[in-house]
């Protein structure tokens, strides 16, 4: 396996297009070179945006394991204890169910809570709380009472963990009603995204990519802000982006899977092959309209996710696009997921994941004879 810095580099040099947010700062003149943007990694744009959402609300706390004076393992919340102090950040025991129960008692008496379950398998105590009540309580009290809960999830592989650190658990919560999914994948969408998240009067499960926290961009925080609340940009909640432009074939991807596919169509334009990508953003709700006018415009598509592939989110979207397109298609949709096992060993790793190679193999197998 490459070194996990070789993997962030790789990462942190993807080229992705603008978000709405993106283009409308590019629009007012304010995210270029010359202006206020300044670089910043993944991890920095959701410090601040948790940051900038408890100086703008006072009841949005922050809590989970380590995330006080330490920061987070990740340290994705550092320095928030000591702005905010110790009632508005804080740690809590190694009991993710009693952060998620705790969690669901104070959405309901009027505060935001933001809990931080450390790593993807560690939610896993959790999920009975998640299911049974931080999905349903506004359907079980008639539209009642909500529960403004994000709960941060850092997930998916690519940074050399062992068993329960890397799983993509995503499919467990887009199965169930009631849950918002976000999975962003640029630095923009790491601050707008998790803002809107926590703006939202529902529950968000957030899903942040760990292998991209060190990813950079340059980006002005306070004009992408402006831009998240202009009426004419589109939340990124249920909206996908074409992250790149393609007329070959496109390829459907969301969270840590979304450079990996810009690098397989930067590797494709130079074999002579034109490769859309579509950065989802959102899994919960899902943006059927940009997917499928994405997919009728090439005629092929292939569903990239570093997640095993049975019955999977990958499932769903090769479902839904077969269903929406299928006059459209030249081709059957294809999967290029992780395989029905559980995560490997870190050596072991770079083959389970989705990788430059699989995605053109898959490519390739389109049915491009006439």
């Amino acid at each position: 396996m490459t070194s996990v810095a070789a993997k962030q580099e790789l990462d942190s040099t993807m080229p992705v297009s603008e978000t709405p947010a993106q283009a409308a700062v590019q629009k007012n003149g304010q995210h270029n070179d010359g202006g206020t943007a300044v670089p910043l990694t993944f991890a920095k744009a959701l410090t601040a945006a948790l940051s900038d959402a408890m100086e703008a609300d006072e009841r949005v706390i922050m809590f989970g394991e380590d995330v006080g004076p330490l920061g987070g393992v990740f340290r994705i919340t550092d320095g928030l204890t000591a702005r905010f102090g110790e009632q508005r950040c804080f740690d809590t025991p190694l009991a993710e169910a009693g952060i998620m129960g705790m969690a669901v008692g104070m959405a309901m008496n009027g505060m935001r809570p933001v809990v931080e379950m450390q790593f993807d398998a560690f939610a896993y105590p959790a999920f009975e709380q998640v299911v049974s009540h931080v999905a349903k309580m506004r359907n079980r009290t008639k539209g009642r009472v909500s529960l403004p809960i994000v709960i941060r999830i850092p997930y998916a592989g690519g940074i050399g963990g062992v068993e329960h650190h890397c799983d993509s658990s995503e499919s467990y919560y887009v199965h169930t009603p009631g849950l918002t999914v976000l999975a962003p994948a640029t630095v923009a969408d790491a601050y707008t995204m998790l803002r809107d998240a926590i703006e939202l009067d529902d529950p968000v499960v957030f899903l942040e990519p760990k292998k991209m926290y060190w990813s950079k961009d340059n980006v002005d925080l306070k004009a992408l802000n402006e831009a998240r609340l202009s009426p004419e940009v589109p939340s990124a909640i249920g909206k996908a982006v074409i992250a790149r432009e393609g007329t070959d074939a496109t390829l459907i991807a969301y969270g840590p899977s979304v450079p990996t596919a810009l690098a397989a169509a930067e590797i494709a334009a130079k074999e002579g092959r034109s490769l859309q990508v579509v950065d989802l953003r959102s899994l919960v709700p899902f943006d059927d309209e940009t997917v499928s006018a994405a997919v009728r415009s090439t005629g092929r598509a292939v569903v990239v996710s570093e997640a095993p592939g049975f019955a999977s989110v990958a499932s769903e979207i090769v479902a839904r696009v077969q269903e929406r397109c299928f006059h459209s298609l030249a081709a059957p949709v294809r999967r290029v997921s992780g395989f029905d096992i559980p995560f490997p060993p870190p050596k072991l790793e770079h083959f389970h994941l989705p990788s430059v190679d699989r995605i053109l193999d898959a490519v390739d197998d389109l049915q491009w004879e006439d």
